[in-house]
Formats: C-alpha cells, structure tokens, sequence
C-alpha cells in the first residue's frame, strides 16, 4: 500500500515522539530518584502526567471539532517544547507536579498523548477497509520501532558521566532538554501539512449516531488501561531496579527487545486480522500476554521472568493497531476525531488511577502485586470485549 505524502509526516513526526518516549519512561524513575523523590513520588507523577494527557484529549473531544487539525498538532508541538524545558529545569516536587499534569510527558509503553486522536483521525481518511488497518498498523510499527531506540538512549546519561565526567543529574536534565527539542522538530514537520482535514463530507462533528458504540468501547478500554497503567514503562523500570537490581543501561537494553518484539507483532497484525477478524485478533492475542505477565511476576528465576516478559511482548500489541482500525470502522466518518479522543480519555483516566496504587504496593514491598492485578484485569477486559461485540461486524471487513 502507497504511503500519502499526508500520511508518511504523521509516521515521521510518531517516530520522533516515540524515541522520546522510549528513553523518557525510563529516565524518569531514575531522574525522580537521583532529585531525592521516593517510590511513591514516581507513582504520583506518572499519575499526573496520564490525568493530564486525559485532560487534553477530552478538551479536544468536546470541541476539537472546530479547530483545523493541523492547528491542533501546532499547539501539542509546542507544548512537548514547554514540557521538556519544564522538566529539565525545576527539582521541587509541585512544580514538577504541575509541569506533569499539564505537559505531554508519556511515563508507559504505549502513546496517551493529546496528539493521538487527532492524528488518529487524519490517517483514517487516508485509506478504507484492510488498508485502513495497514496503515495503523505502519504507525503502530513505527511507535514501537523508534520507542525501543529510545529505550536504548537510556544508556545515554551513564555514557556521559563516565565519558565526559558530567554529573548524572546534569546528564539526566540533558536528556529531558533533548525531548524539548525533538517537540519542536515535530512542529516543524506538522507545519507542512496541509489545512484540510480530510474529504468535505467526513468534516469532524460530534458524537452522533455512533454515541453508545463509543461509550460501551470506552468503558471496556478503561478497564483494559487502568491496568495497564499499573506496569507503565517507568514503573517496569522501577520494578526491574528493585527486584533484580538492574541499571539503567540494562533497563534500556530491556525495554529496546520488548519494543522490537511489540513491533514486529503489530507488523504481524494486519494479516492476522484478516484471516481472524479485528475484535478475534484483540482478543486472542491479549490472553496469553497477561498469563505470561502474571507467570513473570510469580517465577524467581531472572531469566525465567525475562523470558516470560519478552513473550508477553511478542503478543501484547498485536491489538493496537486492530483496536484503532476497530474504532475507527464501525463509526461513521464525521465522527472518527470525536470517537478516538472519546475512547482515548477513558483510557488515559483510568491509567492516571493506577499508577500512584502500583508505586504504593511497591512502596510497601509487594512488588510484584501490580503485575499480577495488571494480567488478571487485562483477561476480564478481554473475555468482556469478546462478549459485548462479537456480532458487530467492522466495515470494511469481509464476512
């Protein structure tokens, strides 16, 4: 399938956000820990960041349908700017805090950021049907791909230090100084994009006739992102420094191979998706994923839980690119910006919830309980999803 010119910024500008993310929801526990901030501390602030990111997202739900798109993305760019100089530059916790809730930083694997329903909504014009789903799946990949180059930058701020003799703290700001710049790379590159958001007749509206499909999605997805919030990256990297005493280049190298693996299962998951259907890919590549989390935390063996997580990424975002496509198809395409930002909020307020549970139970020395509450939450949203929607037929998919 042809890439539209359209189509291959939006890939461009995932990739630049993704690299940033990858390193960021590494960085961010150690950089808390090196400022003096507890377990919890980390908890609360990757709270702040999803709530914020939930904040946004509604914001543009409700009344992004009267701004051009492209402005939109302007403004998210610049606000990634905002959010890298604020972290680079303050140490107290509220403003942090602050900085947090209203900025773009992204503490888990997968984006949750203001940016997501509006890019969401420009490449769902681009294509119909199987293409449709290829091209989320080509933006997925690319997210998964340059996250994991991101995680491996991790490694960046121990390079600096025994190389150059830089404080790690100083080192660490660096990094955070890098993501400002990568945000105003990618409002470079937004700037390019043309005015129009797509086909006069798929002009962005409100919620219509689509409303209670959207609704009963949005609370299925709720239940599958509060507990995913519970394992987001930088309380992974936290459970990993506490557990088995990993560094920061280990955590990296870490998260670098689960996002190769996450990448390579949404390459695969177009042609799965045509063979199985949309909502049977979701589904029956999800329950395995969480066995294999709640089997990680239980075993003693690192190697063993090594093994069982590098599985569980193999097959845990098989669904992310079908889960959009899904979305996407079975609401009518006026609707398409309000319906991903309507499903993206739920998702982002329930992860918010979590995070602050799972640095609590770790605080309190039940390590691995957030990922035995996170595989065991993410089997019942599935098995529900199956439930509620297996006779909703997607467009575009063949009978």
């Amino acid at each position: 399938m042809a890439t539209t010119p359209e189509a291959r910024l939006l890939l461009i500008g995932r990739s630049l956000r993704a690299f940033a993310d990858g390193y960021v929801a590494v960085l961010l526990p150690a950089y808390l820990l090196a400022l003096g901030f507890g377990q919890i501390d980390v908890g609360l602030l990757s709270t702040a960041t999803l709530a914020g990111s939930a904040a946004a997202t509604l914001a543009i739900g409700a009344v992004g349908h009267r701004w051009a798109s492209r402005r939109l993305l302007l403004l998210a760019a610049l606000l990634m700017v905002a959010t890298g100089l604020g972290f680079a530059g303050l140490s107290s916790f509220w403003p942090l805090m602050v900085v947090a809730l209203v900025g773009t930083l992204n503490p888990s694997s997968g984006d949750v950021s203001v940016f997501l329903p509006v890019e969401h909504a420009r490449l769902a014009h681009a294509a119909t049907g199987d293409a449709r789903t290829v091209l989320f799946a080509r933006y997925s990949l690319a997210g998964a791909l340059c996250a994991a180059l991101g995680a491996l930058a991790a490694a960046v701020p121990a390079w600096l230090t025994a190389r150059y003799n830089v404080g790690l703290l100083n080192a660490l700001r660096a990094m955070f100084g890098l993501y400002a710049l990568i945000g105003a790379l990618v409002g470079w590159l937004y700037r390019r994009l043309p005015m129009s958001d797509g086909p006069v007749s798929a002009a962005p509206a409100p919620l219509g006739p689509s409303r209670s499909i959207v609704i009963r999605l949005a609370a299925l997805f709720s239940v599958d992102a509060f507990a995913g919030g519970l394992v987001v990256n930088s309380l992974m990297s936290l459970w990993l420094f506490e557990r088995f005493g990993f560094t920061l280049a280990q955590a990296g190298a870490f998260f670098f191979w689960t996002g190769l693996l996450a990448a390579g299962s949404q390459l695969a998951a177009p042609a799965v998706a045509r063979r199985f259907g949309l909502l049977n890919t979701m589904v029956f590549t999800h329950i395995p994923s969480s066995c294999c989390l709640i089997a990680a935390a239980l075993v003693p063996d690192l190697h063993l839980a090594l093994a069982l997580l590098f599985l569980r990424s193999a097959l845990s975002q098989m669904d992310v690119p079908t889960r959009t496509a899904y979305v996407m198809a079975v609401v009518t395409p006026p609707e398409r910006t309000a319906a991903a930002s309507f499903t993206a909020v739920p998702r982002s307020l329930a992860s918010a919830a979590s995070p602050t549970l799972a640095g609590a139970w770790m605080a309190a020395g039940l390590l691995s309980a957030p990922l035995i509450a996170c595989g065991a939450l993410k089997i019942a949203y599935d098995l529900a999803l199956l439930f509620s929607f297996r006779h909703l037929k997607a467009s575009g998919e063949k009978e």
